[in-house]
């Protein structure tokens, strides 16, 4: 009895190292990709254009406010260039992060309520860890919309909207 009890004891106490080692290794993770997405914020805070489009994956996709912005990373950093070299850039900055990853710890997704020139947002997205480093696979900003004032923002944008639906429904045929 007494040498189950002892192989008993070995086993949980392996199993709570390595889940506890795993468990470390990922608040390690998170506090490196959290530094990396406030660097990613006050690069753009800074208009620092090379040094902000260096956190996205050369193959990475970001989703603006509006419906129409779906753009790879070549195509935001062209429409992005001209405010970056204005000094006319966004300045976000995290209010609260969640980070969560794979199994394998390759990736990791997060959301993150932001404080920005319009109120609070919501960013999150993909990231994919190439290299060494963590890089923007996809990003997403949105704009977060109280649940009272819901129906004031529909009716505001609906003019704008229906255009563009009656495009996508088409298109969609």
């Amino acid at each position: 009895m007494k040498k189950t009890t002892i192989i008993f004891t070995l086993i949980l106490y392996v199993f709570g190292f390595t889940t506890l080692s795993a468990q470390a290794k990922f608040e390690k993770e998170k506090m490196s990709i959290s530094k990396m997405l406030d660097d990613f914020n006050v690069a753009a805070a800074k208009a620092e254009y090379e040094k902000y489009f260096s956190f996205f994956a050369d193959e990475s996709t970001f989703i603006g406010t509006d419906a129409t912005e779906v753009w790879n990373k070549q195509e935001f950093k062209v429409w992005a260039k001209p405010h970056f070299d204005r000094k006319k850039t966004w300045n976000f900055t995290s209010l609260k992060r969640n980070i969560y990853f794979s199994k394998d710890g390759k990736l990791a997704w997060f959301d993150e309520l932001l404080d920005t020139q319009m109120k609070i947002c919501r960013g999150s997205g993909v990231l994919e860890k190439i290299n060494g480093s963590w890089k923007v696979k996809q990003y997403v900003l949105s704009m977060t919309i109280p649940n009272d004032v819901v129906d004031k923002v529909v009716s505001e944008k609906s003019t704008l909207e229906d255009v563009l639906l009656q495009e996508l429904k088409s298109s969609k045929k």
